[in-house]
């Protein structure tokens, strides 16, 4: 599937209206990312082979240069030796040299407005695609907080509806009892233990008081 259909789209593209109407948006972001490294790697490789044009246009240009000089010393030694007929015919290889020069260099300023052009292209769509993978960024943000939310959103329902409730409810009618036996338990070890305590009490009391009644009744020897 293909979103764009030349570089002029991708460039002049505007993403988030592009998002905003699409279905998947982000299913739709990962094939402009992927059609934009595409693009970009196309295109660099289109500027390095104009620059490998460019690399060879020049070593052409230094050969024709030592070629130019080397005519033109010839043609200066033809005169200084009365050869004139010699000499223009340097001049003549001299000449042809030069032309050549000038569509080289024709060539190479052709060369290097395409090259500047490629990396004015490569820094824009590198712009772009940065701008691609941020929004790929937050909308893979965006869907993970979605998930978990939803997630939250059904354990509260789940655990807010009434036969989850009854659950909870049973369970703590189920500890309740629990602690109500508990206290029974204790209670009837501690009920034993004052029943005891209660009843040595009594005795003490009760011997005492028959203690004092015999003292009462028993004859004072001091009166005879």
């Amino acid at each position: 599937m293909s979103i764009f259909t030349r570089f002029s789209d991708i460039i002049s593209s505007n993403i988030n209206s592009m998002l905003d109407r699409a279905e998947d948006p982000e299913k739709m972001i990962r094939l402009m990312i992927r059609e934009m490294e595409d693009t970009l790697v196309e295109i660099k490789a289109s500027c390095a082979g104009t620059m490998a044009q460019m690399a060879k246009s020049k070593r052409e240009k230094t050969e024709l240069q030592d070629k130019l000089d080397r005519w033109t010393e010839r043609a200066e030694l033809a005169v200084s030796r009365g050869k004139e007929d010699l000499a223009r015919e340097a001049l003549v290889e001299k000449r042809a040299i030069q032309n050549r020069i000038d569509v080289v260099d024709e060539e190479d300023n052709r060369l290097q407005e395409v090259v500047d052009q490629y990396k004015k292209d490569i820094s824009e769509l590198e712009a772009k695609l940065e701008q691609a993978r941020n929004k790929h960024k937050v909308l893979v943000q965006r869907h993970v907080r979605a998930q978990k939310s939803h997630q939250a959103q059904s354990n509260v329902r789940k655990y807010n509806n009434k036969a989850a409730m009854m659950k909870f409810d049973k369970f703590e009618q189920r500890i309740e009892r629990m602690e109500a036996d508990a206290d029974l338990v204790n209670y009837g070890v501690k009920k034993d233990l004052d029943e005891q305590f209660s009843a040595i009490e009594t005795d003490d009391e009760i011997e005492n008081e028959l203690k004092a009644l015999k003292e009462k009744q028993s004859p004072n020897p001091t009166q005879d």
